[in-house]
């Protein structure tokens, strides 16, 4: 556990549009973690006491238990675009989602009491957040109707176009049974979804590993849902959201 560079600060998009102060600000509270994919950041049920700012590729998910118990959907991914934590709960009540690391790399956490005396000493802090915590809300709002409508061919270029945008990357390590996980289909779905898209060449596939070679047909077969949140996103946040 390290304090963070500069380099490490702006490595967040969300702390990168900050003033030096206030990015100074929080950088005094905050701790630098390597972490893998897989790795559980919080448990839903837990008391939220801290926030985590992914950077670079690092990408986090979160993730609610199905009534049965047995498995869990993804309801919102997170990069270097934003943050999980105490900027929405404010750090005083139990989390509703588990946080999952989906790819891994360097987070930076802050204490959310540290977090929220800074935003009382900062207006343009709480203001900042605020405006990520409607993005984020935003999200799993288009996300909740994404699944209610939308076929599971366009959910998944949805999520693949999501984690490239966010993690600046077009090659993941994603086996097809976890993609599965993450949309919450079977894994025979995913087999026959990702067959055509494979032949017609807008993405490759090998063990354990998915790339994109074609994002702008990924982007044809995707649902509207991704136009929808790139431009609430830099409506909200203007110029935080990774150019397409």
């Amino acid at each position: 556990m390290t304090t963070p560079t500069e380099a490490d600060l702006v490595g967040s998009l969300l702390l990168a549009k900050l003033t030096e102060e206030d990015r100074a600000r929080l950088a005094l509270h905050m701790a630098v973690f390597d972490l893998e994919s897989g790795d559980t950041i919080h448990k839903a049920g837990v008391d939220v006491v801290d926030t985590w700012f992914p950077c670079g590729a690092a990408l986090a998910a979160f993730c609610v238990d199905t009534n049965d118990g047995a498995s869990t959907v993804e309801v919102a991914v997170v990069g270097r675009e934003g943050a999980l934590g105490g900027i929405v709960s404010n750090g005083r009540l139990p989390a509703f989602a588990t946080w999952e690391v989906r790819f891994g790399g360097r987070f930076l956490r802050i204490k959310t009491s540290a977090l929220e005396q800074a935003k009382l000493e900062s207006i343009s802090l709480r203001h900042w957040f605020s405006r990520y915590a409607d993005c984020l809300l935003a999200q799993v709002f288009q996300t909740a109707a994404c699944n209610a409508t939308h076929t599971i061919l366009q959910r998944t270029a949805k999520w693949l176009l999501a984690a490239s945008s966010r993690t600046a990357r077009s090659q993941f390590e994603l086996t097809q049974e976890q993609l599965a996980q993450l949309l919450g289909v079977g894994r025979t779905f995913v087999t026959r979804t990702l067959r055509p898209l494979r032949e017609a060449g807008v993405i490759a596939t090998r063990r354990g590993v998915i790339t994109i070679h074609d994002e702008p047909a990924l982007r044809r077969m995707s649902c509207p849902c991704t136009a929808a949140i790139d431009e609430h996103f830099d409506t909200v946040l203007h110029g935080i959201y990774p150019a397409a």
